[in-house]
């Protein structure tokens, strides 16, 4: 393996039995466990540093304000922005989402106007969109999968002429599909269109540079790479920034009020009313330096290792039975793997798998479209992060020997 055998003793909430088992956590893909590190940091944080930011002289408020701004330009570091101003802390992708939504497109979209999404989204990149077309009647075009996994790019061209906005998802949660986002920035740009993208389980796993993917928005969670939850990343240009409206009113956001009006702040903070989430802020930045301690090109290289041996030994043991949605080329998807196990319910193979301490996920995954595509209501879902490794997989392979066991097909 290409990262530490022992990485699992970092994390305390691993070393757990569940049903008389040592728990096996496959769920990284709804969200991380959080190494020591990151918990001691937010406690530190609480005992040494804890004050109101932006606001006070006094030098506890000076020392809060240091931390949550150093967090700030860790994650431009970690993402290559070219500012930090251009990092805006939300509460999670999908409040990120929401606030692009909310902002740029309620200020530049009008009836009519089209907005791209494909069939593999999150509900988190359709619902605002929904929500937009049925206040404004903006258009809604949707680029459909092909039978392996992949975008149809076929009909791009059309499906972006005159649209104003394409967005889609750089890795899908449910098929693991890496998607060419430097591409479809280009051809985005290329028919006048920005290019948002869905980043939550994208930056957690791969070396991510805004600048080189060539996008205009990007979205990401803290609470999938390893930090707690209620920290979420809104990523954009810095003058598209300048341009949007603020999202929220009230303190923080402001320069000046009187009974005539406000002036908002400078970007970042136009974006960031009220009080923000310091700890949270603080964990995500210390996750941030764990990730970068292992290295994001060895994560990367670690998890299509472990994926392609999932691939493998899910198929020889049990490839009568399952069938693995998404693509089957460990390089071009990350560690997630939504499964039908014969004909049993995805339900029913979750609650099996936890009886020998396996965590996976069984559902629609927040992707129902998608559900649509693949004529499944839901399925299971095992996915992977760091501190996983191929006895993890060993035990989740011959733990599906139990559902065989139960349900005889």
């Amino acid at each position: 393996m290409t990262l530490p055998a022992a990485i699992k003793s970092d994390f305390p909430l691993l070393d757990q039995r569940f049903h008389g088992h040592q728990l096996v956590y496959l769920d990284s893909a709804n969200t991380s466990q959080k190494p020591q590190v990151v918990i001691d940091a937010m406690a530190d944080y609480y005992e040494n540093a804890n004050a109101n930011v932006h606001r006070g002289s006094y030098e506890l408020a000076v020392r809060a304000t240091a931390a949550l701004e150093g967090a700030r330009a860790k994650v431009a570091s970690f993402i290559n922005a070219r500012s930090s101003a251009e990092i805006v802390f939300t509460k999670n992708a999908t409040e990120s989402m929401n606030l692009l939504a909310r902002s740029w497109a309620e200020a530049n979209l009008s009836a009519g106007d089209a907005v791209v999404i494909s069939e593999m989204e999150h509900h988190a990149n359709i619902v605002p969109w929904h929500m937009l077309r049925a206040e404004k009647g903006i258009e809604l075009r949707w680029i459909p999968i092909d039978g392996s996994g992949h975008l149809d790019l076929s009909d791009l061209d059309r499906l972006l002429d005159g649209a104003k906005l394409l967005s889609v998802t750089a890795m899908s949660n449910v098929l693991g599909t890496l998607n060419p986002i430097a591409q479809l920035s280009e051809r985005a740009h290329a028919a006048g269109a920005l290019m948002a993208v869905d980043a939550s389980q994208y930056v957690p796993h791969v070396p991510t540079d805004v600048q080189a993917l060539g996008a205009d928005f990007l979205v990401f969670t803290g609470h999938k790479m390893l930090a707690p939850m209620g920290i979420g990343v809104l990523w954009a240009r810095a003058e598209l920034l300048d341009a949007m409206p603020p999202f929220l009113g009230g303190g923080e956001m402001i320069l000046n009020v009187t009974k005539d009006g406000f002036t908002a702040n400078e970007i970042p903070w136009k974006f960031e009313a009220g009080t923000p989430m310091v700890a949270e802020a603080v964990g995500l930045g210390r996750a941030i330096d764990y990730l970068s301690d292992l290295g994001m090109d060895n994560v990367r290289r670690h998890e299509v290792e472990l994926t392609a041996y999932a691939l493998r030994t899910l198929t020889e043991r049990h490839g009568d039975k399952i069938t693995i949605h998404g693509p089957t080329e460990p390089a071009e998807r990350g560690g997630v793997m939504s499964f039908i196990y014969g004909d049993v319910h995805p339900h029913d193979v979750a609650q099996v798998l936890d009886q020998s301490g396996i965590a996976v996920r069984a559902g629609h995954h927040c992707a129902k479209p998608l559900m649509d595509v693949l004529n499944a209501n839901a399925t299971s879902r095992a996915s992977l992060y760091v501190y996983n490794d191929k006895s993890d997989l060993d035990k989740l392979v011959d733990a599906l020997s139990a559902v065989d066991d139960i349900f005889s097909f």
